[in-house]
């Protein structure tokens, strides 16, 4: 399938950061058709030095974008359902609301099997830093690469309330495992 520009670039970035091996993957049931025919989520396996299953959306936006916005949560095991749902936030940010860092946004289901997360913080990927967050593609565009944190209701409306930084302050005192499907709030 011949890609353009964008979608290399977007592929690129994510492997100068976390290297190989990847695999592609499509969700191909539900509404995906509203989506680019390129989307599609990139699965990094566990290495040496990362000890967790990435993934992330490449086409999420599109260049034509005013503000691309590409996606990435992490997993302690391989989770096609984590596929699903990368493509149902791509899908909402495509066919509802643009979604940017600072949103919540409604998984519309648990994160994982029996998870009280339920919803997904877009955040600053802290784990991997600025060469992670931001990807400059010339004449003043660049993609936004940020951390979709699984939380809870409790702490997405906390977060409405009192602002990302103090949701995020709290994850730092109570030290949560963002791995942990079954973690407790933090609120």
């Amino acid at each position: 399938m011949k890609r353009n520009k964008y979608y290399e670039k977007v592929i690129a970035h994510y492997v100068s950061n976390w290297g190989n091996p990847f695999s592609e993957n499509r969700w191909n049931k539900g509404p995906v058709h509203d989506l680019d025919k390129n989307f599609h989520i990139l699965e990094f396996e566990l290495t040496e030095t990362r000890n967790m299953w990435t993934y992330a959306t490449c086409g999420m936006s599109a260049l034509s974008d005013l503000h691309p916005v590409e996606l990435h949560l992490f997993s302690e095991d391989r989770d096609e359902g984590l596929v699903e749902l990368l493509t149902i936030v791509a899908h909402y940010h495509n066919t509802a609301q643009k979604l940017d860092l600072g949103h919540t946004a409604n998984f519309g289901r648990s994160w994982k099997k029996d998870s009280k997360c339920t919803y997904g913080l877009i955040s600053l990927p802290y784990l991997d830093g600025p060469n992670v967050e931001n990807l400059k593609l010339g004449e003043g565009k660049s993609v936004g690469f940020y951390w979709l944190i699984p939380v809870t209701e409790k702490e997405a409306i906390f977060k409405k309330d009192h602002g990302i930084e103090a949701l995020e302050n709290k994850f730092e005192q109570k030290q949560f495992n963002y791995l942990n499907p079954e973690r407790s709030s933090v609120i």
